[in-house]
């Protein structure tokens, strides 16, 4: 195709919605006006699309995205609808997608939306140019360690806002919260959320090493024996911060024991989508309190759908605009150069710079799906928020006065304790102290 002719760019949203969606659509817009192209926005992902549906695709004009930039969600909406699952339905969406005669695709979503376009764009076998712009509160995309996605820097601030609150609240009237926050895969929305709010501590999978179960009693003593060392410090109170990714590497058994009356699955488990976190853990450990002679007030929180649609901060604003004109100008190249051999990629900012990451580069070579990016156990962000945290250490059980007052204050003997607990230091991968 000739740059003198006009190029037609269609845009869509999948996933679940992050601060600065909006600034992408206008950025991308904009720059794609101003190149002469013409523009339409794509409601509800690839949803209509799967089934067909062109007559929903409407055209964006500068009046239309003049300042969305400062909203939160998506004025094109979005779904999580996958083409990939179904031959038929993939094959409904490139044709629908040729019916609006678009050069371009402009894709804003997770893994599962990137996955997704570089399917279509492989399926339209070169008719079609596709840029997908990554976004997650999660943060945890393929990205370079020091390259967030967008969307999280808001999240983490609107949850550390939150948490300090509760912070706040837990000291005025000597309570605990147990707050669970989003990351099904990697726990950096947790630990950056608990850090920035000065946590008590934060729990999140990478804790526990890597592709091994976590069990659920090892949650629980954290949680409990953090509780038994700030009331030993006199300071009965305190915020933890969970990621909910946790949950998906327990053992069945445990949900199973633990959750009695939970609903099944076909194979006679306790069904994921029972297991609410906070709750589970706040009556577990709150029961286990009880046993030992402490009433302790524990109030279970989750926070996720109040921080993906906050209106993104200046960070997300400027850096998602950055994202939407590098989408442009990344198209815009593809199509001049007018490749058989690339279909499309992946949109990131790289030391203030575009760096497209072609389709297929960023998988993992054993499922075909982007990678997942956890947090770095050995890295200098993970270790100093573990410092800050109140957790037991290896200090704790060597010396005689601080051993001798977490016991009293579990009402069990220093041996006993340390019988008790005594793993959590042993199987903490994390060493406090050189």
């Amino acid at each position: 195709m000739s740059m003198a002719d006009k190029v037609k760019l269609g845009i869509l949203c999948g996933g679940g919605p992050a601060p600065g969606m909006n600034s992408v659509i206008c950025a991308a817009t904009i720059e794609a006006l101003n190149s002469g192209w013409e523009v339409v926005g794509i409601p509800d992902g690839f949803s209509r699309l799967m089934e067909g549906e062109t007559a929903h695709a409407q055209a964006l004009t500068m009046d239309d995205v003049s300042r969305i930039h400062l909203q939160g969600g998506s004025v094109l909406f979005t779904s999580r609808a996958n083409p990939t699952k179904e031959p038929d339905k993939l094959e409904a969406t490139v044709r629908a997608l040729q019916e609006l005669q678009l050069d371009a695709l402009l894709t804003i979503g997770g893994d599962d939306t990137g996955y997704s376009a570089a399917v279509v764009a492989k399926a339209a076998a070169g008719r079609l140019r596709v840029a997908h712009v990554p976004k997650t509160i999660d943060n945890d995309l393929p990205l370079p360690g020091d390259v967030p996605t967008f969307g999280y820097q808001t999240a983490r601030h609107v949850g550390a806002e939150q948490v300090s609150n509760l912070m706040t609240d837990a000291l005025t009237t000597r309570r605990w919260f147990f707050v669970v926050a989003m990351g099904r895969q990697a726990g950096h929305l947790a630990q950056g959320i608990g850090k920035s709010a000065g946590a008590t501590l934060t729990v999140i999978p990478e804790d526990f090493g890597a592709d091994q179960p976590i069990r659920l009693d090892h949650v629980v003593d954290i949680l409990e024996t953090s509780i038994y060392k700030r009331i030993a410090h006199g300071r009965p109170f305190g915020v933890a911060v969970l990621a909910e990714g946790l949950s998906l590497r327990f053992p069945a058994e445990d949900l199973d024991r633990a959750m009695p009356h939970g609903e099944r699955d076909d194979h006679g488990h306790v069904r994921l989508s029972e297991v609410h976190l906070h709750r589970l853990l706040t009556d577990i450990v709150r029961a286990r309190l009880a046993e030992n002679g402490h009433k302790v007030t524990i109030v279970a929180k989750n926070i996720g759908y109040e921080l993906r649609s906050a209106p993104p901060i200046p960070f997300d604003i400027e850096y998602t605009r950055d994202l939407g004109y590098g989408a442009i100008d990344y198209l815009r190249g593809l199509i001049r150069a007018d490749r058989q051999d690339e279909f499309g990629a992946m949109v990131t900012i790289q030391r203030g710079e575009l760096v497209p990451l072609r389709f297929g580069t960023f998988n993992d070579p054993a499922t075909g799906r982007p990678k997942v990016r956890t947090v770095n156990p050995n890295s200098e962000a993970y270790r100093v928020a573990r410092e800050y945290q109140i957790r037991l250490e290896p200090e704790d059980f060597a010396d005689e006065d601080r051993l001798r007052a977490l016991a009293a204050a579990a009402n069990m003997t220093s041996d006993a304790f340390t019988e008790r607990y005594g793993y959590l230091c042993a199987q903490d991968a994390f060493c406090p102290r050189d």
